[in-house]
């Protein structure tokens, strides 16, 4: 959906919140994010299971007390048929249980990534939501980006010609450097625990993944992985990339780390077609590089020649202004809001730009294919979702 600002006349819809405390490490960026564009108001919540933290929390974004619960199960007790949505931001390993009690609940589900830690976990939530007939959206910010979304316009139309490679890149250095003062970094507990897919992997390549899948369309087929740790945390691994073949005939490589000094964020994307190829660096995120078969060159920005990145909900302040991260999350905010809207209308919901299980079954099974290939040092088919991918 390319909507523009929704009209002030629209009711906000109403939202809780499972987990998203102050102390968390992507809670106020959520509360901010939703209520930008004024799409979303946050009502009720249990921001953590610290009572302290939770009413200060509560106090912070200004929900009342009796509309602020110690438990996620009270929530769901009290606040159903009252909210439009539940969004769910506690740690990746317990975000299985609290969605598949939010749909069962019947309400609305917005999950941060990643939607679960396994195929089987990811499949089991597509079923019920199939069954159940729910409504589940899960957060992949970088795509809510002007220029990646009119980057992905430009593919769709055939710019770029014929989709031959990628390039996909997500280095961070967390898990390697120190601060000023030379303490090392005391990430949250449960990112210095793997399981079958190590951690490293259900934080940033599901965005790697989400993002060619957005950009191209295409499914990846098989992988040749490798991985390793580097950083401060024995046995976590830290550090990893592979080779992958896409449905299309195109070819591909990912390399994500928390082990590579001097990238606080590096996400980058390369595609490479056989008339143009693209390339987007998030540290610069307001201009997209072309360069074509005879010679030329162009960096475009909001104020270019563009299709997408010039419409009115993309320029709440003007090019020359950068928009960055905050505003790529209020963008996805935006479109949920739109989804969740025709799904009360309707029962159903079609959308471009927001992904839901199918996805996050598709990007299980491509991360379970990377952990075989390093156990195998071969190459490994990925597994099929069977379902199109939304």
């Amino acid at each position: 959906m390319q909507n523009e600002i929704t009209p002030a006349h629209t009711e906000p819809l109403k939202l809780g919140v499972i987990g998203g405390s102050t102390s968390s490490a992507a809670g106020y960026l959520h509360f901010v994010s939703s209520a930008m564009d004024a799409q979303w108001k946050l009502v009720a919540g249990c921001f953590s299971t610290n009572p302290a933290r939770n009413h200060e929390t509560a106090e912070t974004y200004k929900v009342s007390p009796q509309r602020t619960y110690d438990t996620w199960q009270d929530m769901l007790d009290n606040e159903s048929g009252r909210l439009d949505a539940v969004v769910i931001l506690t740690p990746t390993p317990a975000h299985f249980e609290s969605v598949m009690a939010c749909m069962r609940a019947g309400i609305p589900v917005i999950c941060e990534k990643s939607l679960a830690v396994s195929s089987s976990q990811a499949r089991a939530i597509l079923d019920l939501r199939n069954d159940l007939k729910a409504f589940l959206a899960v957060t992949y910010n970088y795509s809510g980006y002007p220029m990646l979304r009119e980057l992905a316009k430009r593919i769709a139309d055939g710019k770029l010609g014929k989709i031959l490679h990628f390039q996909a890149e997500m280095p961070q250095e967390g898990f390697i450097r120190v601060d000023a003062q030379g303490n090392k970094p005391v990430p949250q507990s449960w990112r210095l625990s793997d399981g079958d897919i190590p951690t490293l992997h259900l934080d940033l390549a599901v965005h790697l993944h989400q993002i060619v899948h957005y950009l191209t369309g295409q499914k990846p087929v098989a992988v040749v992985s490798d991985q390793n740790h580097y950083g401060w945390f024995s046995g976590v691994v830290d550090n990893a990339s592979c080779l992958c073949r896409y449905t299309g005939d195109i070819q591909g490589q990912f390399w994500f780390s928390k082990s590579a000094l001097g990238h606080r964020n590096g996400l980058r994307i390369r595609v490479y077609g056989d008339h143009g190829s693209a390339e987007w660096y998030q540290a610069n995120p307001e201009e997209l590089s072309l360069s074509f078969m005879d010679g030329r060159r162009e960096i475009l920005d909001r104020a270019a020649a563009v299709e997408i990145s010039n419409q009115r909900r993309y320029n709440r302040f003007k090019a020359g202004h950068p928009a960055g991260f905050v505003e790529a999350f209020a963008n996805l905010y935006s479109d949920i809001a739109d989804g969740l809207r025709e799904y009360k209308r309707t029962g159903a919901w079609q959308s471009s730009e927001v992904f839901s299980a199918e996805l996050a079954l598709e990007g299980m099974q491509f991360l379970e294919a990377m952990v075989k290939s390093v156990k195998t040092r071969a190459w490994q088919e990925i597994g099929d979702a069977s379902r199109n991918s939304r």
